[in-house]
């Protein structure tokens, strides 16, 4: 098809302001999925993503449509709204001209709405307002227009009023994307640039890449190299989503599709590397993504150990299919071998948790997790450490930074209070504030990232009856007095429970770790006992009894010195069970350290 016929856009919106429902009227109106086969959130392949009612990742689909007389392809990319997925929107973005910016007509803007639509805008898209959910009794949409209004310098009147659900005013997008997306500019006379912007793993085909194609074509005959890394292959079939997988003889400049590589190697197809001929090479690559930064840290580790190889290759899979997990392996004395793995947000971490244990059947253990610290040594150097484990000696340690973030929280303006309250008692300071509309407010703080990561977004959205949403972004690293707070069971510490702490917050905490871990770890047939330590010092202790037969109820009469004999005896074999008993701790003992503000 010619280029001037393509149009590629995406549809950007804060979470659950119904851009898969959209995207499900968008399909049925041009044909692509017949009435029979559809069904709700129908570009949402993973049951994970039904059950949340969120989409973790961007999917593709081609949709034709015929508009004043002639024939459009429209390349449609459905990218997530959770804060945790802002580097599959971006990488989304980058292969699109256009976007529609969906805004909930009775929540209004939101704080992701912002963070995509700056997305946005900073790689110069078209920005096609649509004001979604007008048909609720709740909705307000002549206020939210005026404030997208005043956000965006679009007339109110251009503003597109519709339902997903009912599917009221939804045909009125298609032209609109056909009239002001511009189409993509590229030639197929020029050498292959494909850009992969995601990728998932088959059994049979091996490693399918999703591309957009900006210059040159290519067939399934053609032999293909990836220019990053130099690995030559020539593709098992090349295709279309629409909205399942659709081989094609070949895809042409400005088309979205995917090329499958039959590569078995997960590191030979890289998210952001670009594609071309190995006979008539590109001149250079394209632009590709910016590294994701991991905000979050923790340890997962296999229950048996025989599952570690089953683990590596279950999380290199992963990794080809979410391109922001990281991982490294470690070795830990409680846990024995497992991986170090860095997170953009906890929520994608407790997606990824499911993901191993769903689809690859693991069954495994996380440890708290944590986030990167800086490290100041008497020697001058800097250190960046993501497990407590790697901290230096205290004698070697001249001053522990911990990263800050820039915060920005919009919340309707009854709940100004409370959510000022949670954020002062997370440690965080108040920078400024906005009324992006008359009954809402835009708070700016800066706060620790430690403090936001467990349970902040719950509670805020608790205190906010729901109302509140946010958003946040690194800013720099910044001295605190920390100290490592380390936990030892039976006079052994145990690695995976350490923390870092606020010096002012180690004694507290301890305690209430010592506590909640006296409940968790089960009675042993010997003494347990469970010690809170730091800088050198034990802060707090619990003793965990024994289980204890009656060894005295054969004993009935006779002098007192045969009782003490048998006690005695019992003693004895306690104690010899301690040196050798080995301690079995729950994994929710490993969650302990999260939940210690719930108490």
């Amino acid at each position: 098809m010619l280029t001037n016929h393509i149009r590629n856009f995406c549809i950007i919106a804060h979470v659950d302001h119904g851009k898969s429902t959209l995207a499900d009227r968008l399909l049925q109106i041009t044909g692509t999925v017949s009435d029979r086969d559809m069904k709700d959130q129908i570009l949402d392949s993973m049951d994970l993503e039904r059950e949340k009612g969120v989409t973790i990742k961007a999917s593709a689909v081609r949709m034709n449509y015929h508009y004043g007389d002639e024939d459009f392809e429209l390349n449609l990319i459905d990218t997530p709204g959770h804060v945790d997925f802002n580097y599959e929107v971006s990488r989304a973005l980058a292969a699109c001209e256009g976007a529609l910016l969906v805004v909930d007509a009775t929540q209004g803007i939101e704080a992701q709405t912002l963070a995509n639509l700056y997305l946005a805008l900073e790689l110069d898209l078209v920005i096609i307002p649509v004001l979604n959910k007008i048909d609720l009794p709740s909705a307000i949409p002549d206020e939210i227009a005026a404030d997208l209004s005043s956000l965006l310098g679009v007339p109110v009147e251009d503003m597109i009023r519709v339902s997903a659900k009912a599917g009221t005013n939804v045909e009125k997008i298609l032209p609109a994307i056909v009239e002001k997306i511009p189409p993509p500019q590229g030639d197929n006379q020029n050498p292959l640039q494909a850009l992969i912007f995601d990728s998932h793993y088959d059994s049979y085909k091996g490693v399918i890449a999703y591309v957009r194609v900006f210059e040159g074509q290519l067939k399934c005959t053609d032999t293909l190299r990836m220019m990053a890394n130099t690995t030559e292959f020539k593709p098992v079939e090349v295709g279309i989503f629409n909205p399942f997988m659709h081989s094609t003889e070949k895809l042409e400049a400005g088309d979205v599709g995917y090329i499958a590589s039959g590569l078995k190697t997960v590191r030979d197809c890289r998210v952001g590397d670009t594609i071309t001929q190995l006979n008539n090479p590109a001149p250079k690559q394209l632009h590709g993504y910016k590294n994701p930064k991991p905000m979050v840290f923790a340890g997962i580790y296999p229950v048996e150990g025989e599952d570690y190889d089953d683990l590596k290759e279950a999380l290199e899979k992963l990794q080809l299919n979410d391109a922001s997990l990281i991982y490294e392996p470690e070795t830990s004395q409680a846990l024995n071998f497992g991986f170090r793995c860095g997170f953009l947000g906890l929520f994608h971490m407790e997606i990824i948790q499911e993901r191993l244990e769903r689809e690859y059947n693991l069954d495994i253990v996380l440890t708290a997790p944590t986030v990167e610290y800086e490290v100041i040594l008497r020697s001058g150097s800097s250190t960046f450490i993501d497990s407590p484990v790697d901290l230096p000696d205290e004698g070697e340690i001249a001053d522990i930074r911990e990263p800050w973030m820039d915060l920005w929280i919009i919340t309707p303006t009854d709940y100004y209070g409370s959510v000022m309250e949670l954020v002062r008692k997370r440690n965080g300071v108040y920078v400024e504030q906005e009324y992006p509309a008359p009954n809402r407010v835009q708070l700016k703080f800066e706060v620790p990232l430690s403090e936001i990561i467990v349970n902040f977004f719950d509670e805020l959205k608790s205190r906010t009856r729901g109302y509140a949403s946010m958003d946040y972004q690194f800013k720099e690293y910044r001295s605190g007095h920390l100290v490592k707070l380390e936990v030892l069971i039976s006079s052994e510490p145990v690695d995976a429970l350490a923390s870092i702490v606020h010096k002012e917050q180690a004694y507290s905490k301890g305690q209430k770790l010592v506590s909640k871990l006296k409940r968790l770890i089960p009675q042993q047939l010997f003494e347990v006992s469970i010690q809170a330590a730091s800088e050198g010092r034990i802060i707090s202790r619990a003793t965990v009894k024994a289980l204890r037969k009656d060894v005295l109820s054969k004993c009935y009469g006779g002098d007192i010195s045969r009782k003490k004999k048998l006690l005695e005896k019992q003693k004895k074999g306690k104690k010899r069970m301690k040196m050798v008993g080995n301690i079995e701790i729950p994994q929710e003992a490993f969650m302990a350290v999260l939940q210690l503000e719930e108490d």
